[in-house]
């Protein structure tokens, strides 16, 4: 299979306090997402790059339990998981130090210590783990099987 390419653009104007930018992705699934200082470090409603980053966790995460969960003969009938991204202002700057993946399965057939296993492989395994981990503290996991 040939290397996949996947476009996203970000755009800024103006300074870092006043200025405003907006992110989009090539598909049109993000288009024109509104960021601004006050988006990224205050309530002010709007995205920002680590929101997305935790959006792109989960959705990775999420996926890979699927798959093995299959793999293990085990097709879930949902996976719902909320990535939370630490974004922490040390002496060096801000610096991305952690993200807690929080995840709920639905499967019929499975025990609680199956799922937890399929769970710490998709962990370690999906590509925005594998990405992220090296420069993480820590990606820490709580998986809950649902009936």
């Amino acid at each position: 299979m040939a290397d996949l390419l996947r476009t996203a653009t970000g755009t800024w104007a103006g300074d870092l306090r006043g200025g405003h930018g907006t992110a989009s992705t090539e598909s049109g699934a993000l288009k024109e997402a509104r960021m601004s200082f006050d988006t990224r470090f205050d309530t002010t409603p709007g995205s920002n790059p680590e929101e997305l980053l935790a959006a792109a966790h989960a959705s990775c995460f999420s996926m890979a339990l699927s798959a093995g969960l299959g793999r293990m003969g085990h097709t879930p009938t949902e996976i719902r998981t909320t990535a939370t991204l630490t974004l922490h202002k040390g002496a060096q700057g801000f610096k991305i130090t952690k993200i807690h993946l929080a995840t709920e399965g639905k499967v019929p057939g499975i025990d609680q210590a199956t799922f937890q296993e399929a769970a710490e492989g998709a962990k370690n395994n999906c590509p925005v783990s594998v990405l992220l981990k090296p420069g993480l503290e820590e990606i820490s996991l709580d998986a809950k099987l649902v009936s």
